[in-house]
């Protein structure tokens, strides 16, 4: 029981003419243009509330932005209180509920958002005062219910379990964790035991504690008169009541000892998450500021740069490398170097990765990577400027970075007196090898043995081995011995035997299944049909309209995509045959083409696993015989891609035990189907495969 799904692509190709011009030169830079960035009127509340305007009458709009400029908070225990509070703000106030407020807002062609830290609104200017006033309501009254809580909680849980096995997801988690201490603000680890230990009760109090004014700016800018802000924010403002949030100590954040590995076993993945990182701290009002932007920019700013020139366009490791790092007045922070790559070139892609960085340090960029890297963070600064939000988090960054009040009009400036030599001193600074951290999340059984065996400049490198939640573990084993006597054939008849035995089986002339699952708050409806005569019948519905059809009828068939028709080659026709069986391990057991590969962990038990083709395998739980978990590997766009299935509380119909949850994950999605209702041997005819 299993989805098909079909991916293509749409490739738009743009043509122009143009007269004669050397394309193989870099264009030479032009003067620095003057940027005019108006400086904004400001005045402050007695509660210590900033505000900020820019007066900018082009067009009939305001935007706001509320920031509260506060420390980073640990949330220890309770992680997940700051989440909570974010997704409970912005539905509505004491004074009007959740549905007069969207309602509202949305007849008044506007926006309001709101954040444990922040706050944003954009309007006409005619509607101005009025969604300033529902953004303030809604910010200084919120109206926390249980049974709002009660939902936004679920929602937290569900999305956390999603992770459980998303192997990008566990990778970043345990990237900044081992990064920065799990007892940081940004090391710290949001699971189901601190969630669950969050109450309404906590979430107010984190509420009154740190939504506070002593840090908060606001800052307007639009077609509006500063004296009419002024007098408005005063009125709706001024009941926020004085407070100073809580400060934190946490330690400071700091490097390896040496370089080191860093291995988390994901025993699903089928390509490996790596990420060199080094802690490092960088301020905007640093001098080196700029030239560290530019030397990231260079290494692995996009696909022009270094990391990407070498793991994919050369050696093909990967379908993107990229590396990135980022200014903190308040904490050091990360530098990191990432990619995904296949898991027989995992050690080799982390080698080159470290390579690459080393290179930067050791050897001037040359002035053509200058040059590339200058233009490309030019042109986006100009285009930003257009942009009424960036202006504000410019006006911003000058009052709560300490910036001089030129840093902006002097930006381009300073970006084209970069030299070489600059770049290099960032480089040498703000990135490291001696000290990195090589985070690996992936296959253990792949890509562990040569990971073991890496070195660079000269030297092993040696491994550490994590969990899922950075928590310090053993050398995962994979030289499980398997007991006497079981053999792909004797896996596959305790499996018969665990959900009903080969009579009851083949008794099955058909069944049908309905099971429903979410998606993005809608509902999503499967329904499924199978016969033994080579017929197969799969409808995706949601929200009742039909996302895709599959139909088999012996020999031919078609699938329905967003209302396009398209019929099955042999080869989709044949690969349905394989799998559209009732119970498919009948066919295995005649076939005798299935292989035992070992024995592999899938959550909390272990499972033998077993081969079925060469991109499909199957586990069965070695206790109870029950398959658990199914794994298909597809290429898309160069990566690899896997799809799970995993199959869990089976329960007993018409004498033969059937999975009632199937969650199936592919990507960063998960979508966990719970089945509403199987018939054996009945509900099925001829019509339903026409």
């Amino acid at each position: 029981m299993r989805k098909y799904i079909f991916l293509g692509s749409l490739l738009l190709i743009s043509m122009a003419t143009f007269g004669q011009i050397d394309r193989t030169k870099q264009p030479k830079p032009g003067p620095a243009p003057e940027i005019n960035l108006k400086e904004p009127t400001q005045f402050e509340l007695m509660n210590g509330l900033k505000v900020m305007v820019v007066e900018n009458h082009k067009l009939p709009r305001v935007s706001l932005q509320l920031t509260l400029d506060n420390p980073p908070i640990l949330q220890g225990d309770k992680a997940g209180v700051s989440d909570l509070t974010s997704s409970l703000l912005g539905k509505g106030s004491k004074n009007i509920g959740k549905d007069d407020f969207y309602e509202e807002v949305d007849f008044l062609g506007a926006t309001i958002s709101i954040g444990d830290q922040s706050a944003f609104a954009s309007c006409l200017s005619k509607y101005f005062p009025r969604i300033l006033e529902l953004m303030a309501d809604a910010a200084l009254n919120p109206n926390f219910t249980q049974e709002e809580f009660d939902k936004e909680k679920e929602k937290l849980l569900t999305g956390l379990k999603s992770q459980e096995k998303d192997v990008s997801a566990i990778a970043t988690r345990v990237q900044l964790a081992l990064a920065y201490g799990k007892n940081h603000p940004y090391g710290e680890i949001t699971d189901e035991t601190t969630v669950n230990n969050v109450t309404l009760a906590d979430v107010d109090k984190y509420y009154r504690e740190n939504f506070v004014p002593a840090n908060a700016y606001l800052v307007i800018i639009g077609d509006v008169k500063f004296e009419e802000a002024k007098t408005l924010v005063t009125e709706y403002f001024t009941p926020w009541s004085k407070a100073t949030p809580p400060s934190f100590s946490y330690s400071k954040p700091m490097d390896a000892q040496y370089a080191q590995v860093n291995f988390v076993d994901m025993p699903n993945a089928v390509q490996s998450e790596i990420a060199v990182q080094n802690i490092t701290e960088l301020k905007m009002k640093d001098d080196d500021y700029l030239p560290a932007l530019l030397a990231n920019r260079i290494l692995g700013g996009g696909s022009q740069a270094r990391l990407f020139a070498n793991l994919r366009e050369d050696k093909g490791y990967t379908y993107g490398a990229y590396s990135s790092i980022r200014d903190n007045k308040y904490s050091p922070m990360r530098f990191s170097a990432s990619a995904q790559v296949r898991n027989m070139v995992t050690d080799s892609s982390a080698v080159e990765i470290l390579n690459e960085i080393q290179k930067i340090m050791d050897t001037p960029v040359t002035e053509e990577e200058l040059n590339i890297a200058k233009a490309k963070y030019s042109g986006n600064f100009v285009m930003a400027l257009e942009k009424p939000q960036t202006i504000a988090n410019y006006a911003l960054n000058i009052e709560t970075e300490d910036l001089p009040k030129d840093f902006y009009k002097t930006y381009l400036e300073r970006i084209e007196a970069v030299t070489l030599d600059d770049i290099q001193r960032a480089a040498q600074k703000h990135l490291s090898t001696k000290n990195a951290r090589v985070v690996v999340a992936g296959k253990g059984s792949e890509v562990l043995e040569n990971l073991e065996k890496m070195t660079f400049a000269g030297k092993k490198v040696p491994v550490l081995y994590y969990d899922t939640f950075a928590n310090k573990s053993e050398k995962p084993n994979y030289d499980a011995a398997l007991p006497e006597g079981v053999t792909a054939e004797s896996v596959l008849l305790k499996y018969i035997e665990a959900i009903g035995g080969k009579e009851k089986l083949e008794g099955v002339e058909s069944y049908a299944m309905l099971a429903e699952a979410e998606m993005q708050g809608m509902k999503l409806e499967l329904e499924m049909k199978k016969t033994t005569k080579d017929q197969f019948m799969q409808d995706v519905k949601v929200a009742g309209n039909s996302m895709q059809k599959q139909v088999l009828d012996g020999d031919k068939g078609y699938m329905i995509a967003r209302g396009q028709r398209k019929d099955l080659s042999e080869e989709e026709i044949q690969k349905i045959k394989e799998e559209s069986a009732a119970f498919p391990e009948l066919n295995f057991l005649v076939a005798g083409n299935i292989s035992l590969e070992g024995i592999e962990a899938v959550g909390d038990k272990k499972a033998y696993k077993l081969k079925i083709t060469d991109t499909k395998s199957a586990f069965y739980d070695v206790d109870t015989g029950l398959k658990v978990q199914e794994v298909d590997v597809q290429e898309v766009q160069g990566q690899q891609m896997s799809q799970i299935l995993q199959l869990s509380e089976y329960k007993e119909v018409s004498g033969i035990k059937f999975p009632f949850k199937l969650s199936q994950t592919a990507g960063p999605q998960t979508f966990d189907f719970i089945v509403t209702e199987i018939k054996v041997n009945e509900g099925v005819s001829p019509a339903d495969f026409e």
